[in-house]
């Protein structure tokens, strides 16, 4: 705070001109010296007035100028530090604007699945990994796995209750599935919550049956029924803190190593973000997303999206749920599933009535307004009800987000722009759960994760990995918003492929954009805040099948090395 605040002079003069003209060397030499000047890189800007320089001086946590290395020289002061980039690459920081941000799961759950990267596992090892868990603790007590993807499993077949028995008939067992919407069940947990064969799916939910009855596959909001049975261990709140703790500042050192400066976390413990801010291992920058109690608090005290400072400030609401899953099969869509008999159409998760109260209140209050909605069903009530919202209380430049936003059509692209909306598509799930899209069929793919469509449009999509549900190393998401060809090499819907350019912009630029910020990030800009990542290759000229592979050499959040190879 106190090197900022010793610099307003310096910023304020920046901030004035970042959307105007270049800040010239020439003022940035009358303000003061450089801090840092990097020199001999290939920069990528993503600003369109200098899409390119060899150059950059940092002062502070700002960026001051950008051009040749002989074009700074007039910045070169006696503590001026000077870096010889050696040709490396160095582009934006990115942004992740959907992260489930759980490190504590990281740290001390039991895994099932690879959390960052294609990795196929047996139903032996889940077996084997649970067993050793349920040896831990005493009967009647859950016993828990993380990470689990039902297309990465080399046994070439569903988990099932059966599978789970195996683990322990006295202890209830749950396998969370990655993508957060659907779980699997032993039988001891269907008995303990009162599920038989003929009990009756839920509204948003369902136990899943075949011919030998339930198969232990429960979907959405059908898991309700499991929330009351059996015990789980119990913490005393300071042990809760430090967990949570822990796990944010291992999760900030797992982004950074990726390349991320920017994250949108989905809720999450506010406390433990300020305790590791204070702790100096905050790496990265929080865009916070809540609901439930904090929302409803924001409200009740007037606070609204924005508030907070460059580092951590109160973003869009969290997600609002409004629909199933793209990954697990149960988003909402207007065909049935082929093979569905009776017709399965995915599930719808909430009325139309209720979200438009709550989305009605979260707009007049101030809040950025955030929904769930995979399918082109439940994105059309989402657009019923933005609309009416902005009828009833008019808001410029409102920026309503729709996590997701997987399948789009004409008409509903045609809404989200005169809306304004900014879709928050899955970005690694192109490279990374191309195993899933035969599901759907091309024809459906055509229209899903459709950047390209939404470029061509005007609307400004960002990147949301949905992390737990797909890896959120960046660059793998560039690689697969670029080729559309997946980890087994199938390619779908290559008619929304994006430039590597545009797709670098998507995760950078327009997530500075979905929280308001591109102002101050999501380009190297003059008068924004120095952050940035140095690649070993250049993703621009390297073949687009390994982007995902290019090493990162360092990330700097501020001007702050917060990671280094």
């Amino acid at each position: 705070m106190t090197t900022l605040a010793s610099r307003r002079g310096l910023l304020r003069g920046s901030v004035a001109v970042a959307g105007g003209a270049m800040f010239s060397p020439l003022l940035a030499a009358e303000a003061g010296k450089a801090d840092l000047i990097i020199h001999n890189a290939k920069i990528h800007t993503l600003d369109p007035r200098m899409p390119a320089a060899a150059a950059m001086a940092i002062a502070g946590d700002r960026i001051v100028a950008l051009g040749s290395a002989a074009s700074l020289e007039g910045l070169v002061g006696p503590s001026t530090k000077r870096r010889d980039a050696g040709r490396a690459t160095i582009v934006p920081g990115f942004i992740d604007c959907h992260n489930h941000a759980r490190g504590e799961v990281l740290l001390y759950e039991v895994l099932v699945g690879n959390p960052f990267e294609v990795e196929f596992v047996t139903i032996a090892s889940i077996i084997d990994k649970l067993k050793a868990k349920a040896a831990m603790l005493p009967p009647g007590t859950w016993v828990e796995g993380f990470f689990h993807d039902d297309t990465k499993v080399k046994d070439g077949r569903p988990l099932n209750r059966f599978d789970l028995d195996k683990v322990s008939t006295q202890h209830p067992v749950i396998v969370r599935h990655r993508g957060g919407h659907t779980y699997f069940y032993n039988s001891k947990a269907l008995e303990m919550a009162g599920i038989k064969a003929d009990t009756p799916n839920p509204f948003g939910g369902t136990f899943d049956r075949d011919a030998n009855g339930l198969t232990g596959r429960v979907t959405d909001r059908a898991s309700a029924a499991f929330a009351k049975v059996g015990t789980r261990p119990v913490f005393t709140p300071a042990q809760i803190a430090e967990r949570s703790r822990a796990g944010m500042a291992h999760i900030s050192k797992q982004f950074v190593r990726y390349g991320l400066t920017g994250v949108h976390h989905q809720g999450g413990d506010m406390a433990a973000i300020q305790a590791i801010r204070a702790s100096d291992e905050l790496l990265h920058r929080v865009s916070f997303e809540t609901s439930g109690a904090m929302l409803d608090a924001m409200i009740a005290n007037g606070l609204r999206t924005g508030f907070g400072d460059e580092m951590v400030r109160l973003g869009a609401t969290s997600e609002h749920t409004v629909d199933g899953s793209f990954s697990e099969r149960t988003m909402a869509i207007s065909t049935p599933y082929a093979g569905t008999n009776p017709p399965y159409y995915g599930n719808i998760t909430e009325s139309q009535e209720v979200l438009d109260a709550w989305v009605e209140k979260v707009h007049r209050a101030g809040v950025q307004v955030n929904c769930h909605a995979n399918g082109d069903v439940p994105i059309d009530m989402v657009l019923n009800a933005f609309e009416r919202a902005q009828k009833l209380h008019p808001v410029a430049d409102a920026r309503p987000k729709i996590t997701h936003c997987t399948l789009v059509n004409p008409g509903i692209l045609k809404r989200m722009k005169a809306l304004g909306v900014v879709p928050a598509p899955f970005t690694s799930y192109a490279y990374y759960n191309s195993d899933k899209f035969g599901f759907y069929g091309e024809a459906m793919m055509a229209n899903c994760m459709a950047f390209r469509s939404f470029l061509d449009n005007g609307i400004r999509a960002c990147a949301g990995s949905d992390f737990s549900p797909g890896p959120f190393a960046p660059l793998m998401g560039v690689q697969g918003m670029v080729t559309r060809k997946g980890w087994n090499g199938e390619t779908w819907g290559l008619n929304q492929r994006v430039s590597v350019t545009e797709a670098l912009v998507i995760n950078s630029l327009n997530g500075a954009y979905a929280s308001k910020e591109e102002d101050i990030k999501g380009s190297l800009t003059a008068g924004k805040l120095a952050d940035y990542v140095m690649l070993a290759e250049d993703p621009l000229t390297v073949d687009p099948e390994k982007i995902k592979d290019i090493r990162i050499i360092e990330t700097v959040t501020g001007g702050r090395t917060v990671y280094a190879a």
